[in-house]
């Protein structure tokens, strides 16, 4: 856990600037049937998130196991995950643009589907509103550039601190920053996605990339629960 929080804390070095400058331009390029249908698919999955029960499981979050349990347990979740995006993203990389397109919620339903195992295996309740939240910070550790990654991981450091900053029951638009959030998505999955929408060569992309994007949600579930389990055992009553 130390080991993963230095490398999201260490600046970003010249290169990845340059790939970051890089990358800008040719989102740029992009068509922006590819952008709106990004924003959109992201703005029902983050509605499905807060209100629906799309993702809910009808297990209770599991109360006893050790640390090492769990994350046995975590680790063949990621597995499982990991190899039913990279055959949807093959699936639908294959048939070009139409087929293309449809990846993008397809992706994010299995994201947030994780994201909501994950919950339930280090033991929190993601029906509550602010575990919800916090599955939607997980996300953006996984998904943002350093800086944003860097300001999330101190608002999960302190996450106790951070919802009770607030003096009623916390909202979503408190909590978020619905616009950093979408625009840190998108301009990290835009480039590989766009290249998913070749006919052909698309399936491989998709494969490749979605089998990627689950294992870097997986490392950072992983790592951000992680925290939560060590600050609940030092406050025990609290926990």
């Amino acid at each position: 856990m130390n080991e993963w929080r230095r490398k999201v804390s260490k600046n970003p070095s010249m290169t990845k600037t340059w790939t970051k400058g890089f990358q800008n331009k040719i989102n740029q390029r992009i068509p922006d049937r590819v952008h709106q249908t990004v924003a959109s698919a992201l703005r029902t999955m983050i509605e499905t998130t807060l209100n629906g029960s799309d993702y809910v499981t009808a297990t209770e979050p599991l109360k006893a196991g050790t640390l090492k349990d769990r994350e046995e347990e975590l680790d063949e979740t990621i597995r499982r995950y990991k190899r039913t995006a990279s055959i949807e993203g093959a699936g639908t990389g294959f048939g070009g643009v139409f087929w293309g397109m449809t990846d993008f919620p397809l992706l994010l339903a299995i994201k947030m589907r994780f994201l909501f195992t994950a919950a339930h295996l280090y033991g929190f309740d993601p029906v509550r509103m602010e575990e919800r939240l916090f599955l939607l910070q997980v996300f953006q550790m996984a998904f943002s550039g350093n800086k944003n990654k860097q300001e999330t991981l101190t608002r999960i450091d302190d996450w106790e601190g951070f919802t009770n900053d607030f003096p009623g029951a916390l909202t979503a638009d408190e909590a978020m920053d619905w616009v950093t959030f979408q625009l840190e998505y998108r301009d990290f999955i835009d480039v590989p996605k766009t290249l998913q929408l070749i006919p052909g060569f698309g399936a491989i992309v998709g494969a490749t990339i979605n089998y990627h994007f689950l294992d870097l949600l997986g490392e950072a579930a992983k790592n951000c629960y992680r925290i939560r389990w060590f600050e609940e055992r030092k406050n025990p009553a609290e926990g």
